[in-house]
C-alpha cells in the first residue's frame, strides 16, 4: 500500500505510531521505500496525548521525536492529537509547546482539538508564537468545528468523513486550500480505498484552481 501511495502521492499519515512507538532503527527503513520528496506525516503516540493527557510529557515527547527524526528529509509534520474529552488545560499546553520550541528548531508540528474549550484566541496566539500549526478539516464522528485558521507556517488538514466526499465538498476544499499562503499544505483523507483518488481529485483541482 505504501508504494501504491508513493507513486501518486507526496505524503501519508503514520498512524501506528499513536498505538505504539516504532522500535529504535525501524522508521529508518521506509524512506527507501519511497521516491525523493515524499514524507511522512507522523502521529504522537497516545501515551503523551491520551494516557498521560500532557502531564509530565517531557520524557516521552522526547523519545518520540529522536524515534521521528529517523525518517530523515522523509520526515513531515509531527501530529499530536488531543482525546475529546480533554478540556482546555493551558498549563498543560504551555509545557508542551515549551518542549518543542527546545527540541524542535527544524522539525514542524500539529495540533488537533477535539473539544471545543480549546479553540479560543488564547490557544490560537499560542500556537502562533510557538510557531504550531492547528489542525483543520471535517468529520462526522461527533467532533467540534475547528475555524479554518493558519496559525503556523504550513496547513494541516484531516478529512475525515465516513462517506467518500462529493466533487462539490472537493471544490469547496480547494478553493480554500487555493487561497491560503503558507509553505505547504498537507491533507489527509479517512479512507485507505477510496482516499488516494480523492486526494489525488483535490490536488488537481487546487492545482487548477477550481
Amino acid at each position: 500500500m505504501l508504494e501504491y501511495y508513493a507513486e501518486r502521492l507526496t505524503t501519508t499519515e503514520l498512524n501506528h505510531t499513536f498505538y505504539r512507538l516504532p522500535a529504535p532503527g525501524q522508521l529508518a527503513a521506509l524512506p527507501r521505500r519511497v521516491g525523493p520528496g515524499f514524507c511522512f506525516a507522523v502521529k504522537a503516540p497516545g501515551t503523551i496525548t491520551h494516557r498521560r493527557r500532557l502531564k509530565e510529557v517531557e520524557e516521552p515527547v522526547r523519545e518520540f521525536l529522536g524515534i521521528a527524526r529517523e525518517l530523515g528529509e522523509s520526515l513531515g509534520p509531527l501530529l499530536f492529537q488531543l482525546p475529546p474529552n480533554m478540556k482546555a488545560d493551558l498549563g498543560r499546553l504551555d509545557a508542551l509547546l515549551s518542549i518543542l520550541k527546545e527540541e524542535g528548531a527544524s522539525l514542524r508540528f500539529a495540533l488537533e482539538f477535539r473539544h471545543e474549550s480549546w479553540l479560543t484566541d488564547d490557544v490560537y496566539e499560542r500556537l502562533r508564537d510557538a510557531g504550531v500549526s492547528l489542525v483543520v478539516g471535517d468529520s462526522d464522528e461527533g467532533s467540534v468545528e475547528v475555524p479554518f485558521l493558519v496559525t503556523g507556517p504550513f496547513l494541516y488538514a484531516r478529512l475525515r468523513k465516513t462517506e467518500p466526499y462529493t466533487e462539490a465538498e472537493l471544490d469547496g476544499w480547494a478553493e480554500r486550500f487555493a487561497q491560503l499562503d503558507v509553505s505547504d499544505t498537507f491533507v489527509y483523507f479517512k479512507h485507505e480505498v477510496q482516499g488516494p483518488a480523492q486526494a489525488l481529485s483535490l490536488r488537481e483541482k487546487v492545482l487548477s484552481g477550481a
